[in-house]
C-alpha cells in the first residue's frame, strides 16, 4: 500500500498541477503565519529566494508532524529589483503593481519541500524569469476588467494559463514553476516512494 500525500496549501492552481498529473491527494491547510516569517526573515538578511523555502519546509513540517504520509508544501515569491513583492487585495492595488512590472522582468521563486513525520525528506527550489511587454493602458485596463478577483489570486497579479499570457515578451522557465509547483523532480520522487508507477 503506497503512502498518503498530503498538499500543504490552498492555492487552487497547485491542486490543479497535481491533479492534472494524475497524483492522489489530500489537501490541508498548514496554519503557517506567512507574514511572521517573511517578517523575520527579511529582518535577517533573507532573500525572496530563501524565503519561499523557508515557507515551503515550515508548511509541509507542521502537517506532517501531525499526519502520516508525504506531506508537500509550496510556496513562490516574486523578486523584482531585489525586493520581495506579496499578493495584492484590491484590483486599483493590482493596476498598480502591473504599472510597476511593465516592460520590465522579474523572477518567481518556486520551491517545494516534502516531509514525512515531521522533517523534510526532499526540496527543491526553481526559478523562472519573466519580462512583461510593454503594454497599453487600454491593455491594462481591458485586461483587468476580464480578470476581476481572480488577478489577486497570484504575486504577480497573472494566470499564464489565462489571459495572464499575453502580459509577456519573454519567459525563461518550466510552466510548472510558474504555476508554483516544480512538479518533475516531484513526480520522480513520488514514483521512488511507490505512490506512482515507474
Amino acid at each position: 500500500m503506497s503512502l498518503p500525500v498530503i498538499l500543504a496549501s490552498k492555492s487552487t492552481a497547485r491542486r490543479a498541477v497535481l491533479e492534472g498529473a494524475g497524483v492522489r491527494f489530500e489537501a490541508a491547510v498548514s496554519g503557517v503565519d506567512e507574514d511572521a516569517v517573511k517578517t523575520e526573515l527579511l529582518a535577517t538578511g533573507g532573500t525572496p529566494r530563501e524565503i519561499a523555502e523557508a515557507l515551503a519546509e515550515r508548511k509541509a513540517v507542521r502537517i506532517s508532524q501531525h499526519q502520516p504520509g508525504l506531506v508537500i508544501g509550496a510556496d513562490q515569491t516574486l523578486e523584482f529589483e531585489g525586493g520581495l513583492y506579496d499578493k495584492v487585495d484590491s484590483l486599483a492595488a493590482a493596476r498598480e503593481r502591473l504599472q510597476l512590472l511593465r516592460g520590465k522582468p522579474h523572477l518567481l521563486h518556486s520551491a517545494v519541500v516534502v516531509a514525512r513525520d515531521g522533517a523534510p525528506v526532499w526540496r527543491e527550489t526553481v526559478s523562472a524569469s519573466l519580462a512583461m511587454r510593454d503594454f497599453s493602458d487600454a491593455f491594462l485596463e481591458a485586461y483587468l476588467a476580464d480578470e476581476g478577483d481572480a488577478a489577486l489570486g497570484s504575486v504577480g497579479c497573472y494566470r499564464l494559463e489565462g489571459r495572464g499570457s499575453q502580459l509577456f515578451a519573454r519567459i525563461d522557465g518550466d510552466y510548472f514553476t510558474i504555476l508554483g509547483l516544480p512538479l518533475l523532480g516531484l513526480l520522480d520522487l513520488l514514483r521512488r516512494h511507490q505512490v506512482l508507477t515507474a
